[in-house]
């Protein structure tokens, strides 16, 4: 994948040569961000991440009712006009509870998503760019993490720590570390071969510095494409951690607890499965679209189909 970022080598000439195409003058930025908007799919996911993100963002503010208010005249009501959504055993109106559960799983997600390439963008780094025995005693290390299945590592590890989502966002981040510790690992080995490292290390430029500023941003686009996925990943994991009780802890309006307060009710008020799991649907499919857009964008095998 090409770098996202102009790279430090050496500036292109201020006009394109002649007989070069427009597209050869552009930035890579440019290029993919040109190639992004070709994919109608991906600009839809994007759309419907950028729903989900101001739902989130709105939270009570936007939520017809109080998500936890309870009305004992109201229970099982099916969807109407006062409630879409209907509501549940408790009276309390499910589209509410499932606007506020959009807040729960940005956040999780999102939040375990960033702390995992804070923990995995450095120790890739580092096991690229020196090998040898410190890439050894890394990446084996990180080989623990993938002996295990996903969902099983989680439940290990929240159950371990406690149930809550500050736990569930520390598991989920030190599974995902592990992935993109390999991403950048693989990617750090191809780019400190090139000329622009090379020309750095002969200037004896720290090795810090080397990293930081020649090679982290010439790494980036793959790691960005992995980060996606792992929105999309971690919205179902949370998910299903709170049905199994593990995440968020009642009254919170997760969708997956949601889906677990709704089991013994799926005969005569499958309103209350139905829901919930259209919007985990909705939530995973947004960030799969717009990640395989993201994806063919920066990968120029895929960027002029």
């Amino acid at each position: 994948m090409p770098p996202l970022f102009a790279a430090q080598e050496p500036a292109a000439a201020a006009a394109a040569p002649s007989g070069t195409s427009a597209d050869e003058t552009l930035s890579p930025t440019r290029l993919a961000w040109r190639s992004f908007r070709r994919r109608k799919l991906g600009l839809v996911g994007t759309a419907m991440v950028l729903l989900l993100v101001l739902v989130a963002i709105g939270g009570t503010l936007i939520t017809p009712y109080d998500p936890n208010g309870m009305n004992a005249s109201v229970s099982m009501h099916a969807p109407g006009l006062a409630h879409p959504a209907g509501t549940d055993r408790f009276g309390r109106d499910q589209l509410s509870r499932l606007m506020e559960g959009t807040r729960i799983s940005m956040l999780v997600s999102f939040g375990s998503v960033l702390l995992s390439l804070a923990m995995g963008l450095p120790l890739g780094l580092i096991a690229g760019y020196y090998g040898g025995l410190v890439s050894a005693v890394i990446m084996r290390t990180e080989d623990v993490v993938f002996a295990f299945p996903t969902i099983l590592l989680a439940l290990m590890i929240v159950a371990t720590l406690g149930p809550s989502l500050i736990n569930l966002v520390l598991a989920i981040a030190i599974i995902f570390q592990a992935n993109v510790a390999r991403v950048v690992r693989a990617s750090v080995m191809s780019v400190k071969e090139k000329e622009f490292v090379e020309a750095a290390r002969a200037v004896a430029a720290r090795d810090a510095v080397i990293m930081a500023r020649f090679i982290l941003p010439n790494v980036m686009s793959p790691v960005i494409v992995q980060a996606t996925f792992h929105l999309s990943l971690a919205i179902f994991i949370e998910a299903s951690l709170s049905f199994l009780g593990l995440g968020a802890q009642p009254p919170t309006p997760s969708w997956g607890l949601m889906l677990n307060e709704s089991r013994t009710f799926m005969e005569f008020a499958p309103w209350l499965t139905v829901f919930p799991g259209l919007a985990i649907i909705f939530a995973v499919l947004a960030f799969n679209l717009m990640g395989d857009a993201l994806r063919d964008a920066l990968d120029p095998r895929l960027s002029e189909r």
